[in-house]
């Protein structure tokens, strides 16, 4: 990553911002509110920055109003940060912003009003179905949900969409309602979470409101609920869930449901409300594959101008990160915020320097067995030839390479590795491993093999 000598890339991106906000807000409240903010701390971990403020007050009221445009001005201009904190000056508090402005302040009440949000709901940008990117794992979902997104009219109603964590769902829910909005602009879109449906639900019965409550969300004409298998066990919750159902989907609105599981696996969910999710289209999302998420690394590199990251790393990175979709950007976050305070260049031994803790996570059990049986294929011998006790070149040298791989690859001692090679003594294994590593340095095809048989295993 090439930086300026100057100026560092988030004091950079910070005057940007600064100057669209003055632009965007007009000057009298970017002088009176914004131009005081001055940059704090940043966590590259988390990709959390704080701005501070001269005072706890302007911090509570810069927090209210322009918190959301600041966080996602931050996250168009440098997406290596995420969240923003804005948080008060320790140094005590300082004139209130009113006493500084001209002989005839703006009021609060004006200047809240000119940073009004749009009604519609709070949509991530970044989430759209360009950005989506689509392999075998999402292809069927990703469709539905432009389908529904789209299309004047729809043959199943809801889209249940399902799978595990980080695998994309929220993705697709904001790209489905902002695509619907953008295409239907006057229409009436709500999405909330499941949990948010049962809090707001039970706010509703405590202040006699179930009226407006069921209003709000009947006349929208695309509700989007996520996670519903939060309402699990919740009976009353359930009912009115139910209803709500039957009402958007009987007045031919839509209806997006995500969750964790298939219908199916939803333990303490009421069978009518399954039962009514199954008449729809019910689309999983499964674990990315390989080439899955070598294509979402690169696809996520094109939107972090200035970094750099040689072929090798990314194949490394969609291999080594195999839980989610989530934990494989958030690598690629964390690699970019550490080459951005750094200086350093994205290379193997950096990536594995800063995704240490990841990497150990990630790594998977491989065991002797499955060595012995992976080098006996690429070799061509029979499995049994590793433990039988022949010294033929054409048995011994591969016999040695799966010891080496052994000895790399899993956490097996010395003595545990020989048992398993029909009982050798550690110092066969030992001769095994330097023999190999000497014939890496000098034959090209072991190397080879070597390198392919351990992606092999690995993957």
């Amino acid at each position: 990553m090439e930086l300026d000598s100057n100026v560092s890339p988030l004091a950079a991106a910070w005057a940007a911002i600064r100057t669209g906000l003055r632009r965007d807000c007009g000057a009298r409240t970017f002088d009176g509110w914004l131009k005081p903010a001055e940059l704090g701390a940043f966590d590259p971990d988390r990709g959390s920055l704080e701005l501070v403020m001269p005072s706890q007050f302007m911090a509570d009221w810069v927090r209210s109003h322009f918190g959301e445009r600041l966080q996602l001005a931050w996250r168009t201009t440098l997406p290596v940060v995420r969240e923003v904190r804005i948080v008060a000056c320790e140094g005590g508090p300082k004139p209130a912003p009113l006493l500084i402005l001209d002989e005839e302040p703006l009021p609060v009440e004006k200047a809240a009003a000119e940073v009004t949000p749009h009604p519609r709901p709070a949509f991530d940008p970044r989430y759209s179905f360009d950005s989506f990117v689509i392999g075998k794992a999402n292809e069927v979902a990703a469709t539905a949900a432009r389908t529904l997104a789209e299309a004047p009219t729809v043959t199943f109603n809801p889209l249940f969409l399902h799978g595990g964590t980080g695998r994309g769902k929220t993705h697709l829910l904001h790209a489905l309602g902002q695509r619907f909005l953008d295409l239907n602009p006057q229409a009436q879109v709500v999405m909330m979470s499941a949990e948010k449906f049962m809090v707001e639900f039970v706010r509703a019965i405590r202040e006699n409101d179930t009226i407006g409550f069921k209003q709000r969300l009947r006349s929208a004409d695309l509700l989007l609920i996520d996670d519903v298998q939060f309402i699990a066990g919740k009976e009353s919750t359930q009912e009115e869930f139910f209803h709500t159902m039957n009402e958007i989907i009987n007045a031919g609105k839509r209806l997006v449901i995500t969750s964790d599981r298939a219908p199916q696996d939803l333990d303490g969910i009421a069978p009518r409300i399954l039962s009514r999710l199954s008449w729809g289209l019910v689309a999983d999302i499964n674990a990315a594959d390989l080439e899955l998420r070598y294509n979402i690394l690169l696809a996520k590199l094109a939107l972090l101008p200035g970094v750099t990251m040689p072929d090798n790393v990314v194949d490394f990175l969609a291999r080594r990160l195999t839980n989610s979709i989530r934990e494989l950007e958030g690598a690629l976050n964390r690699i970019a915020a550490y080459a951005l305070m750094t200086g350093k260049a994205i290379d193997l031994a950096f990536v594995e320097e800063v995704l240490a803790n990841v990497l150990r996570a990630n790594q998977r059990r491989i065991s002797i067995d499955e060595i012995q049986t992976r080098v006996a294929e690429h070799y061509c011998i029979r499995k049994a030839e590793m433990v039988s006790a022949r010294r033929a070149r054409e048995v011994a040298r591969p016999r040695q390479v799966a010891m080496y791989l052994s000895k790399q690859l899993t956490p097996k001692s010395l003595p545990d590795i020989g048992r398993r090679f029909g009982g050798r003594d550690h110092t066969t294994v030992i001769h095994a491993v330097k023999q190999i590593e000497k014939l890496r340095a000098s034959d090209p095809d072991i190397d080879a093999a070597i390198r392919l048989l351990t992606r092999q295993l690995e993957g």
